[in-house]
């Protein structure tokens, strides 16, 4: 099997449908780094030294590499118009598409186990070699992007979260049943009833690390 090269392919559509172009890389990135974070709110008691922190949200995580676009012939002979390889690659990573009023939708693809739904962040160019005429033949292109999911696809995880469904959690220190009530159903009022579905009887401590169960909300009809 052949060397297998990434390949990013631009889209107009959030859904990644109809597909505006592709640019295959000149050499594939020696290296890749992805940025995960967790953002936590804080809250410190009246009279408390210590601050208890909540989960608050997961922002996407985010990638960056370094792609050389050398184009002195060594690397592929046929590929050897530095500007145009920017062109090409910018057109569809970078620039405006005016169908849709925005730069493209992104997938980064190499080989069979990475594919990366993603909106481009930044882009920063080196030149690094110059023909004697002053024209650029090689390049260091620092690409940052930030992985996308579409409304789709985040209607459809949200639906797994659904107030409609049963939920099992584990308490941590400082849960509340009212701020857990909170989290699943969107409404503190709920606490009485699961406190009964779960036979609490001291629903205003929570010991840490027991398992509670939110069963779905029940919707009275009429008749």
């Amino acid at each position: 099997m052949g060397l297998t090269y990434m390949v990013i392919t631009g889209y107009k559509d959030a859904n990644f449908g109809g597909s505006t172009g592709t640019y295959r890389v000149l050499m594939n990135p020696e290296k890749m780094s992805e940025n995960l974070t967790i953002e936590y709110t804080k809250k410190q008691a009246q009279g408390k030294a210590n601050t208890s922190i909540k989960y608050s949200k997961s922002p996407p995580s985010k990638m960056n590499f370094e792609l050389i676009f050398d184009c002195t012939g060594v690397v592929n002979p046929k590929r050897v118009d530095l500007n145009k390889e920017l062109e090409d690659f910018k057109k569809v990573v970078y620039d405006y598409n005016g169908s849709i009023h925005e730069p493209n939708y992104l997938k980064v693809k190499w080989g069979g186990a990475f594919d990366y739904p993603c909106r481009l962040e930044s882009l920063s160019i080196e030149y690094t070699l110059f023909k004697p005429t002053g024209d650029p033949l090689r390049a260091k292109v620092q690409m940052s992007v930030t992985n996308f999911e579409s409304p789709e696809a985040i209607s459809r995880e949200e639906s797994k979260s659904s107030p409609d469904m049963t939920h099992t959690v584990q308490v941590s220190a400082g849960d509340t049943l009212p701020d857990l009530c909170e989290q699943i159903y969107g409404d503190t009022k709920y606490y009485p009833q699961v406190a009964r579905f779960n036979s609490l009887y001291n629903y205003r401590y929570l010991q840490p690390g027991i398992t509670l169960q939110f069963p779905p909300l029940v919707t009275p009809t009429d008749g």
